[in-house]
């Protein structure tokens, strides 16, 4: 992946939260829900920091790389006038199986991880690729099933798709621990077996536990475990940026402040 350069530490921008990712102190960039923003009709919130020479990383979350039929060109139009209106770095979205025969599973699921959905991906991605002005990287999902057929883990998974495509990797490392304790998948063995030198940029979010299920929600406080598996990416390489993620029960500017401190506390432990 062509690198992109620092980013520092984020936020998510939310237009609930518009005004206070504004004014939070040390943003170094933002990332964008891409279908929630009209390229042509920017939000004045990310106008004033585009202005302010902050990053902005368009975040599809519908695109659907890992189905089997191609990426609707739609879609892909739609990402690539975000970059371009944003003048952002790079693209960002989700290793994921979302829609097939043209119904959407509202939810990102997990792809099988064959060979044979590995070309299929790979192929997908390379058509995303060509449509985007801008690197495009993809993100590891929270899972609560794994199919059963599968024949490598996910980093595995992505890692060959890295090594194939040149697509950069997006790290979320909640998601990393949502699946260490929906289905036993070690965090730190992950974080061995992914390709880290083509690291993006990572996530960091928290959840709640429900029944002995983690339900990735990104409304509450970073666990500590989540910290630490972070602090366990930085302790292997340094990310170009980490960013906070928190999508609902919208707590007051002093909440995401210490978040984000919490977030550069745990990457100089490492």
């Amino acid at each position: 992946m062509t690198g992109t350069g620092r980013l520092g530490v984020g936020i998510g921008w939310r237009p609930e939260i518009d005004l206070t990712v504004e004014r939070l102190p040390g943003v170094d960039f933002v990332e964008v829900v891409a279908e929630n923003i009209r390229p042509g009709d920017l939000p004045e919130s990310l106008r004033v920091l585009r202005g302010r020479g902050l990053p902005v990383i368009p975040h599809g979350v519908g695109l659907g790389l890992g189905g089997a039929e191609p990426p609707d060109p739609d879609r892909l139009t739609h990402l690539a006038d975000c970059a371009r209106a944003l003048d952002a770095p790079l693209v960002s979205e989700h290793l994921a199986f979302v829609r097939a025969g043209g119904m959407e599973a509202g939810h990102l699921l997990p792809v099988p991880r064959t060979r044979a959905a590995l070309a299929v991906v790979a192929d997908n991605v390379r058509r995303a690729q060509a449509a985007l002005p801008v690197p495009l990287a993809l993100e590891n999902v929270a899972a609560l099933f794994g199919w059963p057929d599968d024949e490598m883990t996910e980093a595995e998974f992505l890692g060959e798709l890295v090594e194939t495509t040149g697509v950069g990797l997006l790290v979320d490392v909640a998601n990393l621990y949502t699946n260490q304790i929906n289905l036993g998948l070690p965090a730190v063995g992950a974080l061995d077996a992914l390709p880290l030198s083509e690291l993006a940029y990572v996530h960091v979010a928290g959840g709640h536990l429900h029944h002995g299920v983690w339900h990735d929600t990104h409304t509450a406080r970073v666990p500590g475990e989540v910290l630490e598996i972070l602090a366990e990416l930085r302790a292997r390489v340094d990310p170009p940026g980490v960013l906070l993620e928190w999508d609902g029960d919208y707590p007051g500017d002093d909440v995401l402040e210490a978040e984000l401190g919490r977030i550069r506390e745990a990457m100089a432990r490492a």
